[in-house]
């Protein structure tokens, strides 16, 4: 009966939260087995959870990010890099969202606000609008799959698993899609005859991978003071600080100290100087630092709207978490999970044909539902059924967030199209036709990722 309620509050059109917690409230109510609070209860315990302090957080950071024009450095210093290859400002875009993706953490953020600045230049360069939108498209894929992410933080409290250590299984299946993205806009520009967007200047690449130089030496530098020659870590990290400060001034470097936001995250967690949701914290303090001491790009006036957009934002996900908080305690608590479990384990026991049928299931499941609530709603039915098929939960996590994030590119739901289509002023038919070639390298990227586990959980195993 809990499945038929909630089916029929989605075919009327509500909103898939309320559709959620109604449903678990009629149910209740017509079985007459629990209290009503109960539901209240429930969803109030369901966002009573430390690591959910890092969603608002992290949303915050990147919006900080956004408002303070970091999204202009890091393109410019992705043109610099690359905007000079064949299909120049194709792989700027993927370039830009992986920089962008270890600063927001959403792929809403990535496409609204650094695709915005990438389909304009790019149209403007003499790109098909559908080629700019594609491309954006599945670059802005990558903002939950290279940390930090909030999906991650949702399923790492949904999962009861370490948030850092899937923070760390997202850098290697990150960097892959990137280059299978790259390969692709490669492709296109060998196909269509394109050039580089930008003069070749040795200066300015050189001066761009210098500042890659610092952001791969900087922790190495600091890792080998402290381990090497015994040098007190926090004293080392604020000397270390001063010195990315010094260098920027002295060179003016384009975008040193906003790319390092993910190094300094990753660095934290990793070596327990902070947990992920005090390292959200530092995020946004790094964010202001930059945006109101460094740039001097943000105003009072600009940090409370900013601060108003991210409650608002942040309410809508919350709101989603404790809806799909009760719905799922139900699905438990009524034996659903149990008979689908049952249901799979009679039908395979083989764990290639699980991960198989979870990716369709989940691929489905994301054209419909946003990431958050299809999250809170499946974690309970498979991740028990993969667990006991002995596949580790944070490949799972990894799998579930990536099928979440291509089925946020498919109709009727997928909220990455509607922000495309806005950006781009295209119709909504167009933008999807427009994606279409992209799901190729994001479904090759899903493949490996699902069924080389040890792409995955090589950096996890290295430090957890």
């Amino acid at each position: 009966m809990l499945k038929i309620f909630f089916l029929l509050f989605m075919a009327g059109g509500v909103p898939v939260a309320i559709a959620m917690a109604g449903a678990s409230l009629v149910y209740i109510l017509t079985s007459g087995s629990l209290p009503p609070f109960v539901v209240i209860h429930r969803m109030v315990s369901g966002i009573d959870s430390f690591p959910l302090l890092a969603v608002p957080f992290f949303i915050l950071a990147g919006n900080l990010m956004n408002n303070a024009g970091i999204t202009t450095r890091i393109y410019n210093f992705a043109l610099a890099l690359v905007g000079w290859l064949k299909g120049g400002l194709g792989h700027v875009n993927v370039l830009g969202s992986v920089i962008f993706a270890g600063m927001s953490g959403t792929a809403i953020a990535d496409a609204a606000g650094l695709g915005t600045i990438e389909i304009k230049a790019m149209k403007e360069h003499g790109y098909a609008t559908e080629f700019a939108v594609g491309v954006t498209a599945a670059s802005a894929t990558l903002g939950p799959i290279i940390p930090p992410s909030l999906p991650f933080v949702i399923y790492g409290m949904m999962a009861n698993v370490s948030v850092g250590a899937l923070f760390l299984a997202g850098i290697l299946p990150g960097a892959m899609m990137a280059l299978l993205m790259m390969f692709t806009v490669g492709w296109y520009a060998h196909r269509n005859n394109w050039g580089g967007d930008v003069k070749f200047s040795s200066t300015r690449l050189f001066k761009a991978l210098c500042e890659l130089a610092v952001v791969i030496g900087w922790p190495l530098l600091l890792w080998v003071a402290v381990t090497r020659l015994g040098a007190p870590a926090q004293v080392t990290v604020f000397v270390g600080l001063a010195l990315l400060f010094v260098l920027d001034r002295i060179f003016t470097f384009e975008a040193l100290l906003p790319i390092m936001t993910p190094v300094l995250l990753i660095g934290g967690m990793s070596t327990g100087l902070f947990t992920p949701t005090e390292g959200a914290i530092a995020a946004c303090v790094w964010a202001m630092i930059l945006g109101f001491g460094w740039y001097r790009t943000l105003s009072w006036k600009m940090f409370v709207k900013v601060c108003l957009d991210t409650i608002e934002t942040t309410s809508t996900v919350l709101f989603i978490v404790a809806a799909a908080s009760i719905f799922g305690w139900m699905l438990t608590a009524t034996g659903v999970t149990t008979d689908i479990a049952n249901w799979v384990l009679g039908f395979t026991k083989e764990a290639w044909v699980f991960l198989l049928l979870a990716n369709l299931l989940m691929l489905f499941v994301g054209c419909f539902l946003e990431p958050t609530a299809a999250i809170t709603i499946l974690v309970p039915i498979l991740l028990p059924i993969a667990t006991q098929l002995g596949v580790d939960p944070i490949h799972f996590g990894l799998v579930m967030v990536l099928n979440l994030m291509i089925g946020l590119l498919h109709p009727p739901m997928g909220m990455v199209l509607f922000v495309l289509a806005r950006v781009a002023g295209l119709s909504f038919e167009r933008t999807t036709m427009a994606i279409l070639p992209w799901l190729v390298p994001l479904l090759l990227s899903l493949a490996v990722i699902t069924y080389m586990p040890q792409l995955v959980l090589w950096l996890p195993k290295m430090f957890f």
